[in-house]
């Protein structure tokens, strides 16, 4: 198997545009988010069942999921996102680890908000951590999906504390300010920890 670097952040941080400046430099990934929409695709089992217990309205007029609709049902109700999460995370799990053990690159990505909520550092050689301050995760959050901010800050008490995030990294990029301005300082550090990483990947082979 591919080592495996493990992309986290918190919400609003910035994950998605650190693993796209990844994917210029032709690192493949294995993404949280892509394989949770994969396993409730329309017409899947685990899309019936949702529809089943939250009832018809968490579905869309073209019979995919109402991620919207899903999301504020479940962060208001602590027994919902319990039951919501044994039935997905196992099978979310089982897709990831069989997507990271078919990789035959140096290394991989592997980009998971939730990667130190749900435990999933042990799958990975390595822990990359997004750090922006909070107010910019709100900021940030409330801008790109029209979300209300007192959702944001659910979602945000939901996820680990900053401090905790980066005591689990073993790296990290700072990505507050004015994105269009730090991208090329982004690009730099991420062009730096590509190289470590490739290093790392070829010492790990030997």
């Amino acid at each position: 198997m591919a080592y495996v670097v493990g992309l986290t952040g918190g919400i609003g941080s910035g994950k998605s545009t650190i693993a796209n400046l990844f994917a210029e430099l032709g690192v493949p990934m294995v993404d949280a988010d892509i394989v949770a929409r994969q396993v409730v695709e329309k017409g899947s089992p685990l899309l019936a069942q949702i529809a089943e217990h939250f009832g018809a309205t968490m579905l869309t007029e073209q019979g995919e999921l109402n991620r919207a609709a899903l999301r504020e049902k479940i962060f208001q109700n602590e027994a919902e996102k319990n039951w919501l999460n044994a039935l997905l995370h196992p099978a979310i799990r089982q897709e990831m680890i069989a997507q990271l053990q078919a990789q035959m690159a140096d290394y991989v990505l592997f980009v998971v908000p939730l990667l130190i909520e749900n435990n999933l550092t042990a799958l990975c050689d390595r822990v990359l951590v997004v750090d922006v301050l909070p107010e910019t995760q709100l900021e940030r959050a409330s801008l790109r999906d029209q979300n209300k901010r007192e959702l944001i800050q659910q979602i945000m008490l939901a996820q680990v504390s900053r401090e905790r995030r980066l005591a689990a990294a073993d790296d990290v990029i700072n990505n507050d300010g004015d994105l269009t301005q730090t991208l090329a300082k982004l690009r730099q550090k991420v062009l730096e920890l590509h190289r470590s990483y490739l290093a790392l990947s070829r010492q790990k082979t030997k």
